[in-house]
């Protein structure tokens, strides 16, 4: 099994959605990824935090195995968020962004987190995820998450980070802004032209979708799956950090990163992403036991299994 360096935001969350509201909880990327990742594999974790962090946040943290030596604490509040989901879960309206000490987070990667075999830059500034990468040794895999507000904001440093990464894992409105193409197939082929190998593109409860590029072939190799069709879904704040980290997590654990181990880690990452939505913030991770990902798992063949034609056809 292989670890897992993550560089994010660790955050408190206040969500309103058309099934009930949380204040004060405990969100942010890294928080979300480090959790579900957690699952699979030997996490660690650096972000900062403000005086105001709870010792029972901390707690969480600790009872998942996950390493807080990179957690910065300094003077002043974490960092904020505050939204409100309408029946549309794909789209979140953020009523308020506090980012408190997390404006001037400069990620310092501890000397013994330095030789991970696996990175995850969650979604900061591109410049800072580039610090990262200047401060790490030699890992097999660097996966990297951003959003539309980096990518209209800091378009050229986007892509200077991008040519040094593997695996880009965004949402389809992002993927069509970043390559400023509306069909998804000549986006993808745009986007793996600057760097990555693969892409991953995060459709909500419509599921997922990779692209990978085979040099020297020139056609690419598409996988998708659907959404898990769940009854109840109360809060998707978090669930496509939650795929992340069961996608990377996956891959960590294992230690591969071969087409058919990045076909398995998609799945794993929508498990973990499924499990994430029934519930507010964290709690549903909370309870989750590894049993119950792997009967999701197993749930996730039958949904997508069908047969061969046949041979008169």
């Amino acid at each position: 099994m292989a670890s897992i360096l993550v560089v994010g935001s660790v955050a408190y969350d206040s969500v309103e959605t058309p099934f009930g509201k949380v204040d004060h909880a405990l969100g942010g990327s890294a928080t979300f990824f480090s959790v579900a990742a957690s699952f699979f594999a030997e996490v660690k974790l650096v972000a900062c935090v403000g005086g105001d962090f709870s010792q029972d946040d901390l707690k969480l943290f600790q009872s998942r195995n996950i390493d807080l030596t990179g957690l910065q604490r300094v003077d002043g509040k974490t960092f904020r968020w505050s939204g409100r989901y309408g029946y549309d879960l794909n789209d979140a309206e953020t009523l308020d962004t506090q980012l408190n000490v997390f404006a001037d987070f400069h990620p310092q990667i501890p000397e013994a987190h330095r030789d991970c075999d696996y990175v995850f830059l969650g979604n900061i500034d591109p410049a800072l995820q580039r610090q990262v990468l200047s401060q790490v040794k030699s890992p097999k895999l660097i996966v990297l998450d951003t959003m539309n507000f980096w990518i209209s904001g800091t378009y050229k440093s986007l892509k200077q980070t991008l040519a040094l990464v593997n695996v880009l894992v965004i949402n389809d409105a992002e993927t069509r802004q970043l390559a400023q193409e509306p069909n998804l197939v000549k986006a993808a082929r745009k986007i793996l032209s600057w760097g990555p190998h693969t892409l991953v593109i995060k459709r909500g409860e419509y599921g997922v979708l990779m692209f990978q590029k085979n040099s020297p072939d020139p056609e690419l190799s598409a996988f998708g799956v659907p959404g898990y069709p769940l009854e109840e879904v109360f809060d998707p704040t978090g669930a496509g950090d939650s795929f992340a980290g069961g996608f990377v997590g996956y891959l960590a654990g294992v230690d591969r990163q071969d087409t058919r181990a990045m076909r398995q880690a998609i799945i794993f990452g929508s498990v973990m992403a499924s499990f994430n939505v029934e519930k507010f913030s964290l709690n549903r991770l909370k309870e989750l036991t590894f049993t119950e990902v792997g009967l999701r798992y197993k749930e996730f063949r039958r949904l997508t299994h069908f047969d061969d034609l046949e041979e008169e056809y």
